[in-house]
């Protein structure tokens, strides 16, 4: 068998490499698209519809392995323990997980808290917080509060752990963080939060400019769920629309992911313009061309294996235990 050995430049061999993965990206996103976007209910759904369409959706994900679970108690919640399989790292994420505050659990959630704890080699909890209609708001933040104050009286350091998140789990990780600064507790050591809810007004302008491209949400099916976690309380409150009202003074550093195809950009796009006013550490990590929650398509789709990277070397960046304090002060 002959071997011709051809000699280019090695900026023409990048370029080369670098259109065939955009290509196969491009190709990765559109069937991911297609996957996700489902034909629209005329009517809205049950909240059993809604729960069970959920589970069966977030079920096709891709689960790491090289991980173990237990159950466990957070204050007075349910909660997940996952671990990496060895060792864990000195490190704790408190994860809050996705589903407009009425549907997920932290089963529906595995496939990113566990890529998460993969990657860093930190413990997670992932709390099964109250869902709405039948807990609305403020249950899910009181039973957030409640669980980072667990984790505090048992001998937790603030300075090793870490809130993350998704969609309404990433609006978790702010409303959680004022709760807990108004309640005196120290702040965590960072948040990253995947394509979150900040605006219980939806008055961001990519509301309605993404509304022909996002393949989950509508305007509809958004006031269906928030008007089931509302439960007729006005959504012109910081714990509510975190993104357009609430004082930020004292956070820790903040991660926002997301993606140009989502109704729900302009939540953090907003969100980061906040957080540096108000003189906070914030990276605004924005993807082209996927959708919702993106990350959740691990194995998938190349842009959520990169960005889980990134938001895993921010959280490592910025745990700080005990011992790592005593070692950079000696």
């Amino acid at each position: 068998m002959a071997y011709i050995l051809v000699y280019m430049p090695r900026h023409i061999v990048l370029w080369h490499v670098l259109a065939m993965e955009a290509t196969m990206s491009r190709q990765q996103r559109a069937e991911i698209d297609a996957m996700v976007r489902r034909p629209q209910s005329e009517s809205p759904r049950s909240v059993e519809e809604l729960r069970a369409g959920f589970r069966a959706m977030m079920g096709e994900m891709i689960v790491p392995a090289g991980i173990r679970t237990r159950t466990a108690t957070l204050g007075d919640r349910p909660a997940m323990l996952v671990e990496p399989a060895g060792t864990p790292k000195a490190g704790t994420i408190l994860y809050f997980h996705g589903g407009s505050y009425v549907v997920g659990s932290p089963e529906t959630a595995m496939s990113l808290t566990g890529n998460l704890v993969t990657r860093t080699g930190f413990r997670a909890f992932s709390l099964d917080y109250r869902l709405a209609p039948e807990h609305p708001f403020p249950a899910a933040i009181e039973d957030g509060l409640s669980a980072y104050r667990a984790l505090l009286d048992s001998g937790e350091d603030p300075s090793a752990t870490v809130f993350a998140g998704d969609s309404a789990g990433g609006g978790l990780t702010v409303t959680t963080c004022l709760a807990a600064r108004d309640a005196g507790l120290p702040m965590p050591a960072a948040i990253v939060a995947f394509s979150p809810g900040l605006d219980g007004t939806r008055t961001g302008e990519s509301i309605d400019t993404k509304a022909s491209i996002d393949p989950f949400f509508t305007r509809e099916g958004l006031e269906h769920t928030g008007a089931m976690y509302r439960a007729g309380q006005d959504p012109h409150q910081p714990m509510l629309s975190p993104a357009t009202l609430a004082d930020l003074t004292g956070f820790p550093p903040m991660l926002l992911q997301a993606g140009t195809n989502e109704m729900l950009l302009d939540d953090s796009t907003r969100m980061a313009t906040r957080a540096r006013d108000a003189g906070v550490d914030v990276i605004l990590d924005i993807t082209a061309d996927v959708p919702h929650v993106f990350q959740a398509f691990t194995g998938v789709l190349d842009e959520a294996d990169e960005a889980l990277d990134r938001a895993a070397l921010f959280l490592s960046q910025h745990i700080r235990t005990r011992d790592t304090a005593r070692t950079s002060a000696g």
